[in-house]
């Protein structure tokens, strides 16, 4: 059994090579594997962590794609879902001169959204220590329901639950039903990564440090509020953080996020502490280790293409490869 799972969108990025350029006038594109929790899983496997997603994807040419991208990187595949019925979302974007990406999704009805209850497996997830989960299968029926009773199987059995909102507005039938059922998703959760556009959606806070308490008192024990190449904030009840993140070459910005989470939730599972329990010295550990993590994915085109190996991140970090850390 994986340590962590992962359950949630599978979808193909259609990253335009124009880079600057909106989706009107972009031309050419490159596919690239992609999917927030899906990158998660895949963050994680690629730096040296077991990870498996619970997904449903078209039997499609994009559908296969995604199942040889994701086992290409080690990713357990036995829950990842494939139907005839439904088509695999495709979304395109656009970056601008910043590195920040544009989404436009394409597919209306696409199979991410028709996950069941009873495809999930109960043994599978309570057999995970981490559950990971995102808000895009919230949005609707079968697959939000799939997703409420595998968040609670996985906290009965004990699991560290862990969110990300991931807001995408064009998604969503209208941005207050977006708030009502992300907000739902905080509150089961132990552990929520956001970034401040998100905290300030959630929480209505333009402060960062104020937003950041807000959200912990929904329900979280721990929370990370992502800042680009400025870093992230942490806090955990206890102890509140501001890390600094790294300077890199910015070729986009997709699956920055993603990297910053799957770091996160391996070095934590590697603390083996609880996370309310955590000293300041240990939220450094991990949070460097995420920002690193995150800032490399950067330098990038694509979401999992970009993901950096352990080696990767200790080098940025100037850790020697062969030392644990």
């Amino acid at each position: 059994m994986p340590d962590i799972v992962c359950l949630g969108e599978a979808l193909v990025d259609m990253v335009s090579n124009q880079f600057g350029m909106g989706l009107v006038q972009s031309t050419t594109f490159e596919k690239a594997a992609g999917g927030a929790t899906t990158n998660v899983a895949a963050g994680v496997a690629i730096l040296g962590g077991t990870s498996g997603v619970i997904s449903k994807v078209g039997e499609d040419h994009f559908g296969e794609f995604l199942r040889q991208s994701l086992w290409d990187v080690g990713v357990d595949m036995d829950h990842f879902i494939m139907t005839p019925d439904y088509a695999t979302q495709l979304a395109f974007v656009a970056v601008d001169q910043k590195g920040v990406p544009d989404f436009s999704f394409h597919v209306k009805q696409s199979a991410d959204q028709v996950l069941q209850v009873d495809e999930l497996n109960t043994d599978y997830i309570e057999g995970a220590q981490v559950f990971h989960y995102g808000s895009i299968t919230l949005i609707n029926e079968p697959v939000r329901s799939a997703t409420l009773r595998a968040i609670e199987l996985a906290s009965e059995a004990g699991c560290l639950i862990s969110y990300d909102p991931n807001l995408r507005p064009p998604l969503w039938p209208d941005l207050d039903t977006a708030h009502e059922w992300i907000c739902e998703g905080v509150e089961l959760c132990d552990v929520i990564k956001v970034s401040e556009e998100e905290l300030t959606f959630i929480t209505g806070q333009e402060m960062p440090a104020r937003g950041m308490r807000e959200l912990w008192d929904m329900g979280p024990e721990l929370v990370a509020v992502t800042r680009g190449p400025e870093g992230c904030y942490c806090f955990n009840g206890r102890y509140e953080g501001e890390i600094p993140g790294f300077e890199v070459p910015v070729d986009e910005t997709t699956g920055c996020g993603d990297a910053f989470t799957a770091a996160m939730l391996l070095r934590l599972l590697e603390h083996e502490k609880d996370v309310s329990e955590m000293e300041p010295d240990d939220l450094d550990v991990v949070f460097r280790f995420a920002n690193a993590a995150g800032a490399l994915t950067a330098t990038g085109k694509g979401a999992i293409p970009s993901l950096p190996s352990r080696e990767e991140v200790h080098e940025l970090l100037g850790i020697p490869s062969q030392e644990d850390w």
